[in-house]
C-alpha cells in the first residue's frame, strides 16, 4: 500500500523472488508504470471518510500487506491521518488479510535524550509522531491480526539525503546530537525479512548502527557532494536521541548492508 520512493523498489524486489505483488498508487499516470514492472496496479486513495478506489480487489487473495503511507502534516497540511488509516483498517478487517507490516517512524519517540530502544516509552513531540503512535495501536491492539511495526529512522538513498536541505543554512542547532538514518536498501531488506522469516507481532527500530554528530556528518556529506557546508551553532552538550536497533541486531541477527556514509 503506497508505491512511492520506498514502496516501488520494495515491490520490484519481491517480484524478483517470484511473489505476486499488488501495488497501490493515488496517480492514474503511475498505473501504467506499475503494470510495466509486473506489479498488479490499483488506484486507491485514503481519506478520512474511508478508502476510495478498488481497495477490496487490492486486498483479495493477499497474504500480507505492507502499509507504507506516511502522514502529510508538513507545511499547511493538517490531515487526520489516524482516521485515514482507520478506514483502511476497517477494509482489512472485512478481508481475509491477517498479516500486517505498518511502516512507522522513530519520530514517535519525540525529543528523548540518550539511547532509545524498543522498550522505551514513546513520547512524540510532533503532530506527525502523535498520529503515527495512535495508528500503530489501531493494528497492534488487535489480537486477531499479526502486526509488525517498523520504526524507520531518516530515509536516505537515490536522490534523497537530508544534507541537500541543510546545505548552506546557518546557525543550525544541536550539532552535537547523534544522527539516526537508514539507507533504502536496508529498508527493503528488513521489510522482506519480516515477511519471509515470519517476524510477526514485533516492534522494530530500524536505524543504521552508526550515530556520528550531526555537524560532523552533514559537513562531510556536503563536501562529498561539492555543496555548501551547513553551519551549526557551537554547543558542547550532546543532546538528542540515539535510536538503537536492538531487536533487529541482537535478537534477529540482522546485519545492515548499506552504510550511511556511501
Amino acid at each position: 500500500m503506497g508505491c512511492g520512493w520506498l514502496g516501488l523498489p520494495l515491490a520490484k524486489s519481491f517480484l524478483d523472488e517470484g511473489y505476486t505483488v499488488h501495488g497501490s498508487t493515488t496517480s492514474e499516470k503511475k498505473l501504467s508504470i506499475l503494470k510495466k514492472e509486473g506489479i498488479q496496479p490499483f488506484l486507491i486513495s485514503l481519506s478520512e471518510e474511508g478508502p476510495k478506489g478498488s481497495v477490496l480487489h487490492f486486498l483479495k487473495d493477499v497474504d500480507s500487506i505492507i502499509i507504507n503511507v506516511p502522514p502529510k502534516l508538513r507545511g499547511g497540511n493538517r490531515e487526520n491521518y489516524v482516521e485515514k488509516i482507520r478506514g483502511l483498517y476497517n477494509a482489512i478487517k472485512a478481508s481475509s488479510v491477517q498479516k500486517i507490516v505498518f511502516v512507522s517512524s522513530t519520530s514517535v519517540y519525540g525529543d528523548i535524550d540518550g539511547e532509545v530502544t524498543e522498550d522505551t516509552i514513546p513520547r512524540p513531540s510532533t503532530e506527525s509522531g502523535r498520529q503515527l503512535l495512535v495508528t500503530e495501536d489501531i493494528f497492534g491492539n488487535d489480537s486477531e491480526l499479526q502486526t509488525t511495526i517498523v520504526r524507520f529512522g531518516g530515509l536516505i538513498g537515490p536522490n534523497r539525503h537530508p544534507v541537500t536541505m541543510l546545505s548552506g543554512r546557518t546557525r543550525l542547532a544541536n550539532g552535537a546530537a547523534p544522527i539516526n538514518l537508514i539507507h533504502l536498501d536496508d529498508c527493503i531488506n528488513i521489510l522482506k525479512n519480516i515477511v519471509e522469516q515470519g517476524w510477526w507481532n514485533e516492534v522494530f527500530n530500524a536505524v543504521y548502527p552508526d550515530h556520528p554528530p550531526k555537524a560532523k556528518y552533514y559537513s562531510m556529506e556536503a563536501k562529498k557532494r561539492g555543496i555548501p557546508v551547513p553551519d551549526y551553532s557551537k554547543d558542547a552538550a550532546q543532546k538528542g536521541k540515539k535510536v538503537l536497533s536492538g531487536s533487529l541486531i541482537l535478537v534477529k541477527k540482522y546485519r545492515f548492508n548499506t552504510s550511511i556514509h556511501n
